[in-house]
């Protein structure tokens, strides 16, 4: 386990996936300075959801000062988080990374896509604390940010008083729904909700064929205990994402067989 954080005298580093102009990142640095006056933000130029934890190797990257403590990077969350580290902030490194708030859900295997999760992945591998947050969209396709100007705070508290795990960070979902229907903070496991299959098939003015990976997702997967179900029955969600990706029981049976 490592120490705690002192809110009051941290440095904070926000990065997304939307880019450097999306609602949700203007909303958590608003967030941030409500803790600490030493906030950088250096985010996205351009919308990289999906991005997952990519970085780009195969030509230069630029850093854009947009204002003091906000920069613009034309590259990937990675990237990002990578540079405001090693180059922006190498002077004193952040004792606390935000990533988000992302316009939609980052549940179950969501994770595994998500640029807003790779920008706190990469601040764990970089020995840094990290919390990813979402802000879930209603059934009616509706953003609404309440929910998390409501608990964004509340949730960075409560996570700071705690010993942070090792190799560990903090997924965060907000539900969609009216702020005095939302029951309170909900520790979950990582739950099942696959990106669909569903595929939309069209037709260019050529008449050559493109397509869009649709957004339906399988839900069936949503098991008790889950971030999905936690955040259906009205809860934030918060989850601890453990970076080692090893099958531990696996591990044990494979070994047997090998040996």
């Amino acid at each position: 386990m490592v120490e705690r954080i002192d809110l009051a005298r941290a440095r904070i580093l926000i990065c997304n996936d939307d880019g450097i102009e999306a609602p949700g990142i203007k909303l958590l640095t608003r967030v941030a300075k409500e803790l600490t006056d030493d906030v950088w933000v250096v985010a996205p130029e351009q919308e990289q959801s999906g991005a997952s934890h990519s970085l780009t190797l195969h030509r230069p990257l630029r850093i854009r000062k947009v204002a003091p403590r906000r920069f613009a990077v034309d590259g990937t969350p990675t990237d990002c988080v990578l540079l405001a580290v090693n180059s922006i902030l190498k002077d004193k490194k952040p004792d606390l990374v935000l990533s988000g708030i992302n316009g939609g859900a980052n549940m179950g295997e969501d994770v595994t896509y998500s640029g807003t999760v790779a920008a706190a992945m990469e601040a764990t591998l970089l020995q840094l604390k990290a919390i990813a947050f979402s802000q879930v969209v209603s059934d009616d396709r509706k953003l609404d940010w309440d929910v998390a100007k409501a608990w964004a705070a509340k949730v960075i508290r409560r996570l700071a008083a705690l010993p942070w795990p090792d190799e560990s960070l903090y997924n965060v979902n907000f539900p969609a729904l009216p702020v005095n229907k939302v029951k309170g903070l909900l520790a979950a496991a990582q739950g099942g909700r696959k990106l669909g299959d569903h595929l939309i098939e069209r037709l260019d003015p050529r008449g050559r064929p493109y397509y869009w990976i649709g957004p339906q997702r399988d839900e069936s997967r949503t098991r008790p205990g889950s971030d999905v179900r936690a955040v259906a029955d009205g809860y934030v969600s918060v989850t601890p994402v453990f970076l080692d990706l090893t099958n531990r029981r696996a591990l044990g049976r494979l070994r047997k067989a090998l040996a």
